[in-house]
Order: structure tokens, then sequence, then C-alpha cells
């Protein structure tokens, strides 16, 4: 599967409570408005499969394995790439994506301990080699982050939050390891934001290091 045209492809990553749901919305309202037809999409999702696969994913009440979420996230991914990413990009839309494949190797790799060999070329086979032209990785110290994403999945999933928020604190500081130390091996690619007081805020400084890449 290849694209036969220069594309557009970006990630927002960053921990639980991070606001990069926020800011991925942000970022495509910004880029529609400056002329550009944009695909706001996220991960697991983007599909009826991968959503369902959210669910169980999230659900508190699932007893999941982490091979088995490792090999559920990847299933997802791979029907993503294929129903919903590739189209649009060679229709020359700009993806904006809610988490990519550097979440599964600070998540699944830095947090649950799996070999990231392994996590890297399940990685690969299932985003068929695509990569993002950027990803803007926000960060949170865990603690900030999960009290705020506790509070807003509260409704859905119980005060403690979803299945992977529940998770201990030094899980999560794990993962904002594997994402820093990722952000430090692909400088050129992945672009660190601190999280500001506001959204508004931390918006600015995504626009500014887009604009310097489109």
């Amino acid at each position: 599967m290849v694209i036969r045209k220069r594309y557009i492809f970006i990630t927002v990553e960053g921990g639980d409570g991070s606001g990069k749901t926020t800011q991925s919305r942000l970022l495509s309202e910004y880029l529609v408005r400056k002329g550009f037809d944009v695909l706001l999409t996220r991960e697991p999702g983007g599909s009826v499969l991968a959503g369902n696969i959210r669910s169980i994913i999230l659900d508190p009440k699932s007893d999941i394995v982490p091979l088995s979420e490792l090999f559920l996230f990847e299933a997802a991914r791979a029907q993503h790439i294929k129903k919903l990413i590739y189209p649009a990009l060679e229709m020359g839309k700009v993806v904006v994506c809610d988490r990519f494949t550097d979440a599964t190797v600070a998540y699944q790799g830095y947090g649950r301990k799996l070999d990231l060999k392994l996590i890297n070329k399940l990685n690969s086979i299932a985003s068929v080699g695509l990569k993002p032209i950027l990803t803007l990785y926000l960060d949170v110290m865990p603690f900030d982050g999960l009290s705020r994403a506790k509070g807003l999945n509260g409704k859905s999933y119980g005060y403690g939050g979803d299945r992977i928020e529940r998770k201990s604190i030094r899980f999560h500081e794990d993962v904002r390891k594997g994402y820093l130390e990722q952000a430090k091996k692909y400088s050129r690619r992945i672009k660190v934001v601190k999280t500001q007081e506001t959204a508004e805020k931390t918006h600015i400084l995504v626009k500014d290091i887009v604009d310097k890449v489109l």
C-alpha cells in the first residue's frame, strides 16, 4: 500500500489528561481555517470495528493480559489505516490523529514492559509503514493529568476512570518516560509541548510548531 502523493499526517500524543483530544480538535479547526481539507480521527477508533475494540480495552471490567491488549491495539490500527487514514491521505486530506504508534511504545512497551522490538515490528506491520510527518507530544506530570482525566471520565467509567487510567502512578510515570525517550530519539519528528494552564495557551505553542513544519 503506497500513497502516490506527498501527504500531511500529524499525530498528537500525550499521557492521560494531557489535553491531547482538545488540542487535536483545536489544531484541526485551525488547519481548516487555513484552507486545508482535514480529517480528525483517533486511536483506537475510526471504524466500527476499532471503536468496538476501544470499548473493550477501556472497560474497567475487561480482564485483558498485556499481550492481548497489544494485539487488540494493533488490530484496531490495521483496520483504521486501511479503511480511513490511507483513503483520506490519497484524497489529499490532512489527517490529524489523536494517538498513533508512539502511544503503543509508551503504554505497552514502557508501561506494560512488553518487548520493544516486538512492538515496533507489529506497529510497522499494522500501519503498513506509515509514519507521521509531525508528532506533537503534550507533556504533563502524571498526577496532574490523571486527576483531570478521571474527572472527565467519571460519568462513563466511575470515579477511578477507565481501565488504563486506573493503573498505578508508577505505570503512568513509566509511560511518560517512554514518550520522552522517543522524543529524544526521534527529535526531528516528535516535538515536546509543555502543557500550559489553559488549552488556549497550549494551542498557541502547537500552532507555532505546526506553522514551521507546514
